[in-house]
């Protein structure tokens, strides 16, 4: 990334804070109009500002910035707060999760016939997460019963960190299969997947008790000052991620288990988790820009250049059977109706995750043929999911209020003593907060 790129996208930040509300109102996302701002200022064929999706900077980039958002958003989970209402965002994790994958995978077998099984699985395991940021008005809308924006806000932070042992493990038995050297001589049969998990998983869990034990006695004993707790916890979720790849283990696994650890570990009489996780959000999401006006300017022209039907064919199931289905079956006897089960399952928008996933494959297994048919898969899906579940955001989530309020004019019941349309429990609307 040039001097120039840098500027540009600074003042893109600045352009778009200014009117934020306004494009809000208008159903258009941050990661919409730095998609476009990327295709249209960065394209190979025609754009002034030059993007090199290989080089090590932009990939370190993308891997710093999902690092951030998993970080933020496990830490931002109230376990205690989430004991009440586990059991939906549970049934997505634990089930529609693991369908979505294997589902994403044996159709993306079928469609391509030059992908190997672990291409295949790996397009859908990067499709798998899904991306709660395209689809804020939803889960900002406080007319939307809680219970229901919840189920989606901790789907979403949590599913990228679950799935990325299955990305990596993809990636290393198609490197094997192609003969690619990898950095760990086990990694081309996949071996070397589980010891990254497992130093991931130690990484992670040291840091985050660590950072959060730190804080707090420095808090408690008020040897801290003003902002200091944002800045430790930015350094604690950076830290998670650089300590793990410096010894071979998985950073994102890392960041993710570090945000759990650190939340479950700060006394929250001494210190507000939510205050002190604010500063590496803020950052996650401006790098996220950063990262969307990359995906524009690098992968969108992929996707176009492999355009065909086939491909618009799976992005189009990938975004509604492949992820409807899986749901619809996870939730079977959630106490859910049809209206509210395909309300959770459509908000299943692919965003950064899958982006960051992408460029792994580009930077691990290079300019082949089959990779970047891989890839503009990835792309064209993630384009069309920003594109339609931004637009569709604000104006399904008024159209579900307006079914769940005839609802409720139907059954006479007053509003505020009311059970949630499709829900079964009372204190659904208790909280404010996801």
């Amino acid at each position: 990334m040039t001097e120039g790129t840098f500027a540009a996208l600074a003042l893109l930040v600045l352009g778009w804070a200014v009117i934020s509300d306004l494009l809000a109102r208008l159903n258009i996302t941050g990661p919409l109009v730095f998609a476009v701002a990327g295709y249209a200022l960065g394209n190979p064929d025609w754009g002034p500002l030059s993007v090199d999706v290989e080089a090590p900077s932009v990939h370190l980039l993308a891997e710093l910035t999902l690092a951030l958002l998993l970080f933020s958003d496990a830490a931002r989970v109230n376990v205690s707060r989430l004991k009440e209402d586990i059991r939906l965002p549970g049934r997505l994790l634990a089930l529609g999760l693991p369908l979505s994958v294997i589902l994403g995978s044996l159709l993306a077998a079928w469609f391509f016939d030059d992908f190997t099984w672990a291409l295949a699985g790996f397009v859908g395991a990067t499709l798998a997460p899904t991306d709660a940021a395209l689809s804020a008005q939803v889960i900002n809308d406080r007319l939307i019963p809680m219970r229901l924006r919840r189920a989606l806000n901790v789907e979403s932070g949590l599913n990228d960190g679950i799935v990325t042992p299955v990305v990596t493990f993809t990636l290393a038995v198609a490197a094997g299969q192609f003969g690619i050297e990898s950095h760990d001589s086990t990694a081309d049969h996949g071996g070397g997947a589980l010891l990254e998990l497992v130093v991931g998983l130690i990484a992670g869990l040291a840091v985050g008790t660590v950072g959060a034990w730190l804080l707090t006695v420095g808090s408690g004993r008020q040897w801290m000052t003003t902002g200091a707790r944002r800045l430790g916890t930015l350094a604690a979720a950076l830290s998670s991620f650089a300590l793990a790849v410096t010894f071979g283990g998985n950073g994102f696994i890392a960041a993710f288990v570090a945000g759990i650890a650190f939340r479950a570990a700060l006394d929250e009489q001494t210190i507000d988790a939510d205050t002190a996780v604010e500063l590496p959000e803020l950052l996650g999401e401006v790098l996220a820009f950063a990262v969307w006006f990359l995906f524009g300017a690098a992968l969108v022209p992929i996707a176009l250049h492999n355009f065909d039907l086939t491909l618009l064919a799976y992005a189009v199931l990938s975004l509604t059977v492949v992820r409807i289905v899986p749901v619809a079956v996870s939730l079977l006897g959630a106490g859910l109706d049809r209206t509210t089960v395909v309300f959770v399952g459509w908000f299943g928008p692919r965003g950064l995750a899958s982006v960051v996933f992408a460029l792994l494959a580009v930077e691990q297994l290079g300019e082949i043929a089959v990779v970047e048919r891989v890839v503009a898969v990835v792309a064209l899906t993630v384009f069309l999911s920003v594109v339609l579940h931004g637009v569709t955001a604000g104006p399904l989530g008024r159209r579900y209020v307006h079914l769940e309020q005839a609802d409720e004019d139907q059954s006479g019941g007053p509003r505020s003593r009311r059970t949630p349309r499709g829900l079964r429990s009372p204190d659904a609307l208790r909280s404010d907060q996801p």
